[in-house]
């Protein structure tokens, strides 16, 4: 059977060529909407289905959104990747996911694929592209957004939440339930000093601790950013001489792992240990207790970078203040922080 071809539907149609492929396109020329119904007719008669690789060798663009995350199976980079699909969506496009391990040599590898695939942009979730990182974006001329973080001297266009403020929420609440102190699980020895959240998580404690009039000295504990690691840590913690009486923990995933190892340590939470964290992950209402833990917009976040990584007239050359789209930070109270 021959293959159906766009002079085919145009024959069809009674239209041109270039009629077809503005409406295929959405554009970029509008089409009265009687055409519009017979090019659609005669595409559907047909069974027509449009070149795509052709479209991208003659655009130059596909529908696909590349998006490098450092780690899918960690449910916050899940759940961003997953918003990012249904913003892509909505405007029509397709999400190509790829994991870095936290690796630079990984990250090069899906931006060199994405960019050979002609995807339409990249979304990032990086602690900051590598030199040959940055060398593959400037070689293909991409469209690149950071997302959820910006490091220091990195210029591309960022979309964040306000990730110091929200672990000063966190804080202070639990200093408010009247515990002497609030001990804080943050990152590890490779967590970059600035533009990294875990790294603006604590200082988002420290600032609180000091406002309460409080010393840090010796109540920051390390800990990877996942729920395994962090259980093994607070197994050591919790049962030692000088158990924390709260713990702040930098990612929901590091709070679920503290949950766990109370439980086996028969330590009761609130009651004599209260726990918080950072993300507001599906997990954390589900937890025992349910998780008290700091929130950001993740949808409108999504839709923000997808907008400014497909549309260049939302991307600004100004100063840092003004490519950096902040999203504010919300404290999600539920019991783990002892109240009822």
């Amino acid at each position: 059977m021959a293959k159906v071809t766009r002079d085919d539907v145009a024959r069809l149609a009674g239209t041109s060529t270039a009629v077809v492929s503005y409406v295929i396109n959405n554009g970029p020329r509008p089409v009265a909407p009687a055409t519009r119904e017979r090019v659609l007719a005669a595409i559907k008669e047909l069974g027509y289905r449009p070149d795509r690789v052709a479209q991208a060798m003659a655009s130059r663009r596909t529908d696909l959104i590349g998006v490098v995350v450092p780690d899918a199976r960690q449910p916050f980079f899940a759940e961003m990747a997953h918003a990012v699909e249904q913003a892509a969506a909505e405007r029509g496009k397709m999400v190509l996911v790829g994991n870095s391990d936290y690796r630079n040599e990984r990250e090069v590898h899906y931006l060199r694929a994405f960019l050979g695939m002609r995807v339409s942009g990249l979304i990032l979730v990086s602690q900051g592209p590598s030199e040959r990182a940055a060398a593959e974006i400037e070689a293909w001329d991409a469209r690149v957004v950071l997302l959820h973080e910006r490091p220091e001297g990195i210029d591309d266009v960022a979309v964040v939440t306000d990730d110091i403020g929200g672990a000063q929420l966190a804080t202070r609440h639990l200093l408010e339930h009247g515990y002497p102190y609030v001990a804080c699980l943050g990152g590890v020895e490779s967590t970059p000093v600035i533009g990294d959240p875990v790294t603006d998580h604590v200082e988002g404690w420290r600032r609180a601790m000091r406002e309460a009039g409080l010393s840090t000295e010796g109540r920051l504990f390390k800990a990877l950013y996942n729920r395994y690691d962090a259980y093994n840590v607070a197994l050591k913690l919790l049962a030692g001489p000088d158990r924390p009486p709260a713990i702040f923990c930098s990612t929901d995933d590091q709070a679920i792992g503290v949950l766990r190892a109370a439980r086996e340590l028969r330590i009761d939470v609130p009651g004599e240990l209260a726990v918080a964290g950072f993300d507001d992950v599906k997990e954390a209402a589900l937890t025992d207790p349910p998780l008290t833990t700091v929130s950001s917009d993740r949808p409108a976040m999504a839709r923000a970078a997808v907008d400014l990584v497909l549309d260049d007239g939302l991307r600004v050359a100004g100063s840092r203040r003004e490519r950096v789209k902040q999203f504010p930070s919300a404290l999600i109270v539920r019991r783990s922080c002892g109240c009822g």
